[in-house]
């Protein structure tokens, strides 16, 4: 190893490092202190900036050969390895260059756009929060550490969307985008999944063309079809593709210069990067790029048409960045990568400009109308341009038809539940969970002939409890209750069906859940105490009062999903290990109490805390603002 070799590799931490320092310490200044705030953030976008071009330019000069660096190794056993590992090629110079340009742009606006917002601080934490993510996703090298990086990356979009929380429809919107997230999560980590049973390794992605060797050699096509198609549904929600194209426009309910960084430029092409950095395993696969060109083509199609009779900036601005990554889509599946990575910053660059700018063109366009306005000339429209231009007008419905699809029908399951309200229910499920925890560990010999059915039995009752809880609209302690629960019966199923499960992966997995649990059984109470209602029919709006409570609630909510905040993190990446390739029945329930465990956090979260407050002496936004 020359010199370059070992500058290179000891210095890629950095990127991590610096954004992660930065975003501590901006922690401990007070909303008002602006000028401190601020200048953190200088010194970390300057040095962004700096370190980005000047560690490509080393590479290049180096011979541009990949850096691979193993940072350390998390937690590991005989069959699986948490490792945080990074990886630089060309892909990251691109990103990392543009990311650090934008984000040096943006934060210089947005230290004037923001001046003396009562939400200063809290919308620099969470920018310097979305380039730690960023940057882990960026740089790493195998699906872990990418994955750490896309969950920070969904958790302050959501936050950023939710910023003027105490508006209904921000904090409508936030959730909806993080649902969509949510599935976006749950893809990738099912490749994860099917991944480490195709090699039976945590791979890094300088692996991906042995896997994709392991697969063709040992007859095992079904399950690298399996990983493709999570693979492009992961990228597509990401990169709001059709038909899930609704969700970017009311994504920008947020400050416009956060829509700028994060719909218009840098997380919205999140889904580019993830098929560039997987393309060695699928590029062989013509199925692959035929259903990429035709997801791109269809969203590139559609997109233009919406954005075109558009009434509002923003969303004319969405639309117009999905569709140019549509097109993108389509690049990476002919291989044009360069040509995609060119396309890709020229996109950024243009939509964060017309993200900031927006404000003073919208001034100057109806200054312009005001004083020499003349009357538009009639103009015979075909039906085919009548049709076109409603379809585009109601965004071709893309909204109301997925939230039929996905979401409707599980709301519905949940309130057939309505039996869970009886406390006696609550105490027979609750001794039956510990039960089944108990029979789980020590696994009697009568449980060896149905162990997949009481398994499935378990997950499908955690499920059940799960839904109920999300669809309640009761005391949101109670729903806190049954999402703990729910929890116990995941753990038992999955140690039903396992062979052997290493005590401390137990441990890791309870221990976040329950710490987790009891932050948030504190706070509910505490917010309880003031007016003895916490009620889920209805937002609340108690960050006013509340806003310490309110902060450590959010992190309780977000541990008990598994957030890598937690140790439970790393447990449910293991749990997920102990389901075999072939039990597809098991994984898809484990995979929806996933889904749905987090969206319930989420819900109580965004009633008890955001929303309108319900007392008249506090701030009250119209409903439609």
């Amino acid at each position: 190893m020359n010199d370059f070799d070992y500058l290179l590799n000891q210095s890629i931490f950095l990127f991590i490092l610096i954004p992660l320092v930065a975003f501590v310490a901006s922690l401990f200044w007070q909303n008002k202190q602006e000028k401190p705030i601020i200048r953190i953030v200088q010194f970390t976008k300057g040095f962004y900036v700096i370190a980005a071009v000047a560690y490509a330019v080393l590479w290049a000069i180096n011979g541009s050969v990949p850096v691979n660096q193993r940072l350390f190794t998390v937690y590991q056993t005989d069959h699986f390895v948490f490792a945080i590992q990074f990886y630089y090629d060309l892909i990251t110079v691109v990103y990392s260059i543009v990311g650090a340009v934008l984000f040096f742009l943006v934060a210089t606006f947005s230290r004037y756009y923001m001046h003396r917002d009562e939400g200063y601080k809290r919308f620099f934490n969470t920018i310097l929060f979305f380039a730690l993510g960023y940057n882990l996703i960026i740089f790493s090298g195998n699906f872990e550490t990418f994955f750490i990086g896309w969950e920070v990356i969904g958790l302050s979009s959501f936050l950023l969307i939710a910023f003027y929380r105490n508006r209904y429809l921000p904090v409508k919107n936030a959730f909806k985008t993080l649902s969509n997230y949510r599935l976006s999560d749950l893809a990738l980590i099912l490749a994860m999944w099917m991944m480490h049973h195709l090699t039976h390794q945590n791979i890094s992605f300088s692996q991906l063309e042995e896997a994709k060797n392991i697969a063709l050699q040992n007859d095992h096509s079904g399950m690298a079809v399996f990983i493709v198609i999570m693979i492009i549904l992961a990228a597509m929600i990401k990169s709001a593709q059709f038909p899930f194209t609704f969700w970017l426009p009311r994504a920008m309910e947020g400050p416009t210069t956060s829509s700028a960084i994060f719909y218009g430029s840098l997380s919205v092409h999140i889904g580019v990067f993830l098929l560039l950095r997987t393309a060695p395993f699928w590029q062989d696969m013509l199925w692959a790029k035929i259903t990429i060109i035709v997801i791109g083509a269809a969203t590139g199609i559609v997109a233009s048409l919406i954005a075109r009779v558009q009434p509002t900036v923003k969303t004319q601005i969405a639309y117009s960045s999905a569709a140019q990554i549509g097109i993108i889509f389509i690049e990476v599946a002919l291989g044009w990568h360069v040509l995609a990575l060119i396309h890709f910053a020229g996109n950024a660059f243009l939509r964060t400009y017309q993200l900031l700018v927006s404000p003073s063109v919208l001034n100057y366009l109806v200054h312009h109308q005001y004083f020499h306005y003349h009357a538009p000339k009639q103009k015979a429209i075909t039906p085919l341009q009548a049709g076109l231009y409603v379809l585009g007008i109601k965004e071709w419905n893309l909204d109301g038809a997925m939230h039929n699809i996905l979401w409707a029908p599980f709301k519905w399951l949940g309130r057939q539940a309505q039996f869970l309200r009886s406390p006696i229910a609550a105490i027979v499920l609750a001794l039956a969970g510990v039960t089944a925890f108990l029979i789980s560990i020590y696994k009697p010999g009568f449980l060896s002939s149905a162990e997949t059915t009481v398994s499935i039995v378990l997950l499908t009752t955690s499920f059940i409890i799960i839904l109920f809880a999300f669809s309640y609209r009761g005391s949101a302690l109670k729903a806190w209750l049954y999402l703990l629960l729910a929890h116990l019966f995941i753990i038992a199923g999955i140690g039903t069906i396992a062979t052997h499960i290493n005590t401390i992966e137990i441990v890791f997995y309870t221990a976040g859940v329950a710490a987790a649990f009891a932050i948030g059984f504190y706070c509910l109470n505490r917010i309880k105490a003031i007016d003895n209602d916490i009620s889920l029919n209805n937002y609340h709006g108690y960050v006013y009062e509340e806003k310490s409570t309110a902060l450590l609630f959010l992190l309780a909510a977000i541990g008990i999903l598994g957030f890598p905040i937690t140790t439970a993190f790393i447990g449910i990446d293991v749990l997920f290990t102990y389901v075999d390739s072939n039990e597809a029945v098991l994984i898809s329930l484990l995979a929806l109490c996933f889904i749905f465990i987090e969206l319930a956090a989420i819900r109580i979260y965004l009633r008890i805390f955001l929303g309108q407050h319900k007392k008249l002496n506090h701030p009250i936004a119209f409903r439609s603002s």
